[in-house]
This record gives structure tokens, C-alpha cells and sequence, in this order.
């Protein structure tokens, strides 16, 4: 009975017989139920050399029933919650059978009742959707929801984060409590962040400024003033702290149990004692996977729709209908002290660099956090439900020890219970959302990384939407599957490795440029040692290494590299973009319906476009270029007949796009075929005044203006090898794209570094591109342009066809915004002062908060740091350009304003002299 509890729900003091064992089996059995008074650095301390002490028979011990055997989790342990909907043991789902009758039919089936599944299912029923039903193969929150801290931070490095939470807390604290007249166990008692760096205390300050932009009230304590609000607290090596006072705390069971009731209101079912056993997929008669069935042990429900809420078991799910699902289990603990005296009202604290946070337990503290060391579960029991592991207190210990330092009573106060159950975590730390590829109807919301709790309404909400309508409100981009291209998530070690980092690295600082270091070098082009040699810096986009800066020997030149490509020229090695062939006898069709821009032009043309959704957001931005017929294949196109189109985009968002495309060809039932050629091509870009007298020595084509126009493509020879060459330009200058066979980028790009030698051209990495072009007002995807960002909002209304009368995807949304006037306008911000921005300042105008930053760098030609973010009118009306003229406008950063000048067009080059040669 080594580390096991007393049954559910007792908490008495163990058995006077207990502690006349030796001194070894006592520390070994006595971290759930501390006498009071032993103090926890000791018990840390002995636990290191009581670990080689034999344990006791288990016989000696009382306890629960084993769930699992050999080093699987071995026993249910007590949660201190107010409430739980667990049971006393009793017979298995498998026995009992299902709590209700499965119907034949349903609209959607939700697997698994815990907070993502409830929410999702309240939030379909709120939409009203009818016949939606969960299945729950043991009772609500028996997997991981049951045991989770239930803590909610609003304020997190990301906008889209805090609305999610913001949606989450409105749920908890009024929507449900005002449906239902029950109380979900919400308590407002606050939040405390604790910085004890310097780099801490002003990450802090970046959250209370982008808190402005949301309402959110936060405020930046110094020590005294953070003693005073929290007397307990030792404050003599903090730099200050983050108060929230409108944080708080969740409790799972009473949330997920009210959450159910509203459902249930509403026409839902759930259904718990009901597991699932398989995914039934029929193919269409145009070759699509579709979801037909969900098979139990009681029978099968016949549906086109399944979400995948199963958390730590989504992967098994997912097998179930031959879906990858990227995440790994690991075991996540915290243990509860004892009563504390004074302790009861205080705000929950999370103290960042001590990796440890301290959860208000009513008169006692929940203490836990994210150790670099962490344990994985290899072998995901079926089995397994309302149990825990237990407790490895030589991971744990340094928990223990920032606790202490933190709070110093903790070393004077016993543990009541512990709590080691196990979570899910995904390679970047963001949940797995949406539709997966290659299987239509069948969503994923899971992989939350121990936040299901407190992103869980946000994300209900928006997966409730994505199946609805086709697509959630908010940018979901972050937390889509369609992030990651498939050769990442089947491969078990990147997926492991990546996952591990992540939990690592949970409450490390975010800095605006760190880049991971697990699963590094999964996807390389034809120049990466080409380039490494050179000196190059990598970065890393969803498996693809490319590159960052060059030479490494001491700061990142940037600057050095940006006046380069403006003064002179610059090669820029872009071969990590998706490159794809839409061809077939519908290529047109599908071109004029996806691409929100014109592209039927004569071949040899080459656009730039978007790609919306149904409400106008967009997908993705991107050149497409019409292509001329050929019967025969090269490495550059494809055979064809009819149209055909050669579409490049950016590498990182490759694989959404390509699942955007796919899933709007079926949807319309077009046929036309979608060739991936991304990994076969190599790209290389070279820009800048002096660029065409250097590719003149290289290609044998007359790249003057009259013969190579601008936003034209031809195929031509370089150094004698076939590439498809694009005049085109990302940052404002003049410039020519170059699309290489892999084998032929070597000699290519040597070619053109002995061709520029003698004109000043340089290596430059994506941080170059970066700064170049924002400072032209180039538009980034899901920086400056997101699925919730229309193109007119963006200012990028040229690239859409509405003064023809072609149909395409998102026309009518962008119809009645142009009609009803924008509500939010992208407006381009300068700073005179030489201040870092990387984005979340808030904006303020005329003493008002009308948005925050989406991206900022710092522009070397104009020398400014320039900003762009979207600014909405206070009162509500349209955004013109006369009300971004009047305003008087700052930027805050890090709780200190600077005067802002904002600007209509870009700041560089105003009139697009550059890239036409003019200079």
C-alpha cells in the first residue's frame, strides 16, 4: 500500500500503528496524509534516500481497489473538491451498460465527458443543433478532467488566448448559473503572477497592456505591495508581480455536471457507461472518407459527424478511424497541504521561474508545476477512470522547494493528499482542433496540455462553430490539426520529443525569437549545407529548417542584411514554401472560386491573392501562376490538358492551405487534381536595385522591363539548368523568384553567389524578410492576416474580383461589409523613439484603447520601429479613413506609452517605385 489513499472522500489522519513503522517505510507512505507539523523540506529531503528502502506488504496498508496493473495507474485517490461525480466503486461501464438507450441516429456524437466534450456539447445545443449526443465510457470527468487544478488565468501571451478565456469565465460565472440556477463551483479569488527576473517582470507588463486592449483589469505590484495582498508570501527576491484580481478558480465536476444539465436542456443526450469501440468510414462516390458510424459495446449510432474529445485516449480514437493524433501522455501532480492559517482568500499564484504554482484550496494551498524531467505514460490503459499514479517525489521535489521559497509557512505544514494523474501535451504546447485531413466530419478538440479546464469554453464554443458553419468565429490557425503536414504526425519520436520541450518549457519566459530545440532537422531542403557552411542560423516552421540569419559568430546582423538587399542585393533562400499544381478539367472552375483575385490571365501571369472562408476571413495569401498546356511532364509541371495553375505559399502554412483547397474541391465536387511538389522544388529569391544585372549573368532571358514585365513568370536556364523564374517581390524591391529543381539548386545558387560577388550581394534570412516587410506594409499570414482579418480590413481589397461579376468563396461577406463600412481597419504605426515592439502593445487614440499590435519590427531604411494592428471606433461606427486621419495615437509597451504617428500607406516607398526598377 506504498503511497495509496484511503477510499474516496476519507481524509482522517492515518493509524496511530503507521507511525510506529521504521522511519523510511513512514516517509514513504504518510506524503498523502501528513501529520501535522512535519515539515516539507525534510520530508523532500528524506524522500531522496528513502526510495532504495524496501515498502511495506501491502497487506499492511488499507485502500482502494487496483484499476490497472504492473506500472500502469494503481489506485482512485481523494480530490478535495467540493463536489465530484464519482461514485463509490461499483461494476464496471462494461457491466452496468449504458446510463440511457443509444438512439440509431445522431447529428453529431461527442466522445468523451470531460470539459472539452461538455462544453463542446453545450455549445452545439446553444447553436441549435438537435440530436447531438456524448458518449462517455465511464462517468463525466472520470479521464483527466476530474483531477485537474481548475485554475483560470485571462491573460496569456496571445490575443485569440484571451478571448478563449474570457468566453470560459463568462460560461462558468454567468451563462450556466443563469440557465440552470446552479452554482458551477466558480470562485472569483484572483490571480498572482510573480516575477523574480527582470525579463519576467516585463513579459508581465506586455500581458497587463494587451489586458487593456480586452477589458481585462490587471495591475503591476511591487514587493510591499504585494506583501500587503498577500502577508504570507516571501517577497524579498521578487521584482514585482502581475495581480488580476478577476481570476479564479473552476471546479471540474460541478462545471462539467452543470454543463451536461444545460445540454441536456436543450435536447442533447449524454450517455455515460458506453464505450466506444470503433469509427465506421464509408468513401463517396467521389473518392472522399467520410464518418458513417460510431460502433459500441451496446451498438452503433449512424451519424456524419464525430468529435474526438477524449483526451489522453484521442489517440486511440483516432485509430479508430485511421487518423493520427500528434500528443503523448504524461503524469502531472500537485499535492494539497493541510489547513493553513491566513491563508484562506488569497489569490492563486503562479511563480513562473520556481515552475510552481499554488492553487487556493480553501483554508489550504494545491501545489504543483511543470518539471523538465517529466514522466511519460507509454501504455494508455482502455481501463483506466477516476484513478491516479502514484507520486514520484524525486521529479516532484522541485516543486516543493519554490513553494517554499515562496510561501514559507509550506515548510512548517503537512500534505494531506496527493494528486499524480496523468494529461496530454502536443508537440507545441497548443491543442489539437478541427477537421482532420482526409477524413471529413470527423474533429478533434484535445490536446489541451493540462489547460482544458480553463480554454475549454473558449474552445467548446469554437468547435461548436467549426461544425456548424464550416469554420470557428476566431482565429483557430494556432490550435488547427491542419497545422501539422503528416510526415510530423506519424512520426512518434518528433511528436515525443517536441511534446517533452514543450512541458519543459511551460513556464519559461516567451521571447519573440527563441526557436525550439527538440526535433530539430525533420525536413531540410537541397541548400541547407550549403547555407550552414556559410554560416547560416536556422530557424524551425513545422518540421522545416530555414534560414534565420547568417554568421553566427556573434549578434544576429539583421541590420547589416536588410541595408544589403536595399542598397544592394540579397538572396534569400525560400525553398521551404509549399509549391502545388491545380490541374484537370474543373482547374478553372476551382481557380475562379477559391482565389479571391483574378487569376484566369494568359499564361505566364502570376498574381497575388487571397483564399477566404465563407465569412470573408482568410485562409491564406499566396502567387499563383497560370501555366501554358503540355503533354509532356518535366520537373517543373506537370502533364496536362486545359488549365492548370502553379500556386507557392508560405512554407509554414503549407499544409493548411493544401487542406483549405482540398476540402473546398470536395465540397464543390470539382474535378481537378491537387499536385504536392513542395519537397521536389527548391526556391531561391534575389532582390534588391542591383538584381537584375546580377541574374543577368545567370539566366539566359532578357529580364528587362519590356521582356520580363513585373508579376510574369517564364522558363528559362540558369547556369544552364531549367527554372521557372517569377519577377516578383516580398519586400519592396526589384527582384526575381527562382524555382530550382532539387538537384539543380547547388550549382544555381553558386552560380549566383559568384555572379553578385563583385555587387555587394548578400546571404539574408527570414528576420531580414521580417523587417523588410513590414517596412514596405507587406502583409504577413497570421500575423497581420488571419481567418478573422478580411482582406478589405487588411487594406488589401485589389487582390479581390468584386468589380466582376465571377463568384468566389467569401464574395457576399465581403459584399456586406463593403456595404455596412468596416468596422476595424489594419493601420500602419511609426515610433520616432528607438524602442523594441514585437507585437500585443495596446493602442491607444485620443486617450482611448481602440486594439492592440499584431506585429511589429524595426524598419533600418526609414529607421523607426514600425507597428501594424487593427483599430476598431469606440462608439461603434465605421473606420474610415478620415477617423484614422484625426486621431492622436500611442503605442504601450510594457505599461509605458510612446507617440505614434499612423499612416494610410506604407512609409517606404510609397508610390511602388522600387520594385518597377525606379530608383
Amino acid at each position: 500500500m506504498v503511497g495509496k489513499s484511503h477510499p474516496q472522500g476519507d481524509t482522517s489522519p492515518a493509524p496511530s500503528v503507521w507511525r510506529r513503522w521504521a522511519p523510511g517505510h513512514i516517509l514513504l507512505i504518510l506524503p498523502l496524509l501528513m501529520p501535522p507539523g512535519v515539515p516539507m523540506a525534510s520530508l523532500s529531503r528524506a524522500l531522496r534516500a528513502a526510495a532504495s528502502c524496501p515498502r511495506p506488504s501491502p497487506a499492511l496498508g488499507l485502500g482502494p481497489r487496483a484499476l490497472t496493473g504492473g506500472a500502469s495507474p494503481t489506485t482512485e485517490k481523494s480530490v478535495p473538491y467540493e463536489r465530484t461525480l464519482k461514485e463509490a466503486p461499483g461494476p464496471s461501464a462494461e457491466a452496468q451498460g449504458p446510463s440511457r438507450p443509444l438512439p440509431s441516429t445522431a447529428s453529431v456524437v461527442v466522445i468523451g465527458g470531460g470539459s472539452l466534450g461538455c462544453q463542446t456539447l453545450y455549445h452545439l445545443a446553444k447553436l441549435g443543433v438537435s440530436g447531438a449526443v456524448l458518449l462517455e465510457r465511464e462517468r463525466l470527468t472520470s479521464g483527466t478532467t476530474w483531477h485537474t487544478a481548475g485554475l483560470l488565468w485571462q491573460l496569456r501571451p496571445s490575443d485569440v488566448e484571451v478571448e478563449l478565456l474570457a468566453h470560459t469565465r463568462r460560461v462558468v460565472s454567468q451563462d450556466l448559473p443563469a440557465e440552470t440556477g446552479l452554482h458551477t463551483g466558480w470562485i472569483q479569488n484572483g490571480g498572482l503572477f510573480i516575477a523574480s527576473n527582470r525579463q519576467r517582470l516585463d513579459e508581465y507588463k506586455r500581458l497587463m497592456s494587451l489586458g487593456k486592449a480586452y477589458g481585462v483589469e490587471s495591475h503591476v505590484l511591487s514587493p510591499a505591495e504585494t506583501k500587503a495582498l498577500y502577508p504570507l508570501m516571501n517577497v524579498d527576491d521578487l521584482y514585482g508581480t502581475l495581480y488580476v484580481p478577476h481570476d479564479g478558480t473552476m471546479d471540474p465536476a460541478g462545471t462539467c455536471s452543470t454543463l451536461a444539465r444545460a445540454a441536456s436542456a436543450r435536447g442533447a443526450q449524454v450517455i455515460e457507461n458506453c464505450p466506444v469501440t470503433g469509427i465506421q468510414v464509408r468513401t463517396d462516390d467521389f473518392g472522399v472518407r467520410r464518418v458513417a458510424a460510431v460502433e459500441t459495446q451496446h451498438g452503433s449510432v449512424q451519424t456524419p459527424c464525430v468529435v474526438n474529445c477524449a483526451g489522453v485516449w484521442a489517440g486511440s480514437v483516432g485509430r479508430m478511424a485511421g487518423v493520427k493524433v500528434p500528443l503523448v501522455a504524461m503524469h502531472h501532480a500537485y499535492v494539497v497541504t493541510e489547513r493553513i492559517e491566513g491563508i484562506q482568500n488569497m489569490p492563486n499564484v503562479r511563480d513562473h521561474d520556481a515552475s510552481v504554482y499554488l492553487r487556493l484550496q480553501g483554508d489550504a494551498l494545491s501545489v504543483g508545476g511543470y518539471e523538465t524531467n517529466p514522466i511519460f505514460w507509454e501504455e494508455v490503459s482502455d481501463k483506466f477512470a477516476f484513478g491516479l499514479f502514484d507520486l514520484d517525489w524525486d521529479v516532484f521535489t522541485q516543486h516543493i522547494e519554490g513553494a517554499i521559497n515562496r510561501v514559507p509557512v509550506l515548510e512548517r505544514t503537512g500534505i494531506k493528499s496527493t494528486v499524480c494523474g496523468p494529461e496530454s501535451f502536443t508537440p507545441d504546447h497548443k491543442p489539437l482542433m478541427g477537421e482532420a485531413p482526409g477524413l471529413r466530419g470527423f474533429f478533434l478538440g484535445c490536446g489541451f496540455n493540462s489547460a482544458g479546464m480553463m480554454l475549454g469554453g473558449g474552445c467548446g464554443q469554437e468547435l461548436a462553430h467549426w461544425i456548424v458553419h464550416g469554420r470557428p468565429e476566431k482565429d483557430m490557425y494556432g490550435y488547427d490539426i491542419r497545422r501539422f503536414p503528416h510526415s510530423l504526425t506519424d512520426h512518434r519520436r518528433w511528436v515525443r520529443e517536441r511534446s517533452h520541450e514543450s512541458y519543459a518549457k511551460n513556464y519559461s519566459v516567451v521571447f519573440p525569437h527563441d526557436e525550439p530545440l527538440a526535433g530539430r532537422n525533420m525536413r531540410r531542403d537541397p541548400l541547407h549545407e550549403e547555407l550552414l557552411a556559410r554560416g547560416c542560423v536556422f530557424q524551425e516552421r513545422h518540421g522545416w529548417e530555414r534560414p534565420g540569419w547568417f554568421h553566427p559568430g556573434g549578434p544576429a546582423p539583421i541590420k547589416q542584411e536588410c541595408l544589403a538587399c536595399r542598397g544592394a542585393a540579397a538572396v534569400f533562400n525560400m525553398s521551404y514554401f509549399g509549391k502545388f499544381y491545380l490541374v484537370g478539367s474543373d482547374a478553372r472552375k476551382a481557380a475562379d472560386w477559391l482565389f479571391s483575385a483574378d487569376v484566369s490571365r494568359p499564361p505566364g501571369s502570376t498574381v497575388y491573392t487571397c483564399m477566404l472562408n465563407a465569412r470573408g476571413g482568410t485562409e491564406s495569401d499566396l502567387t499563383v501562376s497560370r501555366l501554358a498546356p503540355s503533354l509532356e511532364a518535366t520537373p517543373l509541371a506537370p502533364a496536362f490538358e486545359g488549365d492548370g495553375f502553379y500556386l507557392a505559399v508560405g512554407g509554414a502554412v503549407a499544409q493548411h492551405s493544401w487542406s483549405h483547397i482540398t476540402s473546398v474541391l470536395q465540397d464543390r465536387r470539382l474535378r481537378c487534381q491537387l499536385v504536392d511538389r513542395s519537397e521536389d522544388l527548391g526556391m531561391l529569391s534575389i532582390q534588391g536595385p542591383a538584381s537584375r544585372a546580377i541574374l543577368q549573368e545567370v539566366l539566359d532571358a532578357d529580364l528587362s522591363d519590356e521582356a520580363f514585365p513585373f508579376s510574369t513568370h517564364q522558363l528559362v536556364k540558369a547556369a544552364g539548368h531549367p527554372v521557372r523564374a517569377m519577377r516578383l517581390s516580398f519586400v519592396g524591391e526589384l527582384g526575381w523568384e527562382l524555382h530550382i529543381p532539387a538537384p539543380s539548386c547547388v550549382p544555381v545558387y553558386r552560380a549566383v553567389i559568384a555572379a553578385g560577388a563583385k555587387r555587394g550581394l548578400m546571404d539574408a534570412g527570414y528576420r531580414a524578410i521580417d523587417s523588410l516587410s513590414i517596412e514596405k506594409g507587406y502583409r504577413h499570414w497570421h500575423a497581420d492576416l488571419r481567418p478573422d482579418d478580411s482582406p478589405l480590413e487588411a487594406g488589401l481589397a485589389f487582390t479581390c474580383k468584386l468589380k466582376s461579376s465571377v463568384p468566389f468563396l467569401g464574395r457576399e461577406a465581403l459584399e456586406q461589409q463593403q456595404a455596412a463600412g468596416l468596422r476595424r481597419r489594419l493601420v500602419c504605426f511609426t515610433v520616432d523613439e528607438k524602442v523594441p515592439m514585437f507585437g500585443l502593445e495596446a493602442i491607444w487614440r485620443d486617450g482611448h484603447v481602440v486594439g492592440h499590435v499584431r506585429r511589429a519590427d524595426f524598419g533600418f531604411a526609414i529607421d523607426k520601429t514600425i507597428a501594424y494592428g487593427y483599430i476598431r471606433d469606440p462608439s461603434g461606427g465605421p473606420v474610415s479613413s478620415d477617423f484614422v486621419k484625426r486621431g492622436d495615437y500611442s503605442l504601450e509597451r510594457m505599461g509605458v506609452t510612446y507617440p505614434a504617428r499612423a499612416h494610410l500607406k506604407s512609409p517606404f516607398d510609397p508610390d511602388n517605385k522600387r520594385v518597377k526598377g525606379v530608383y
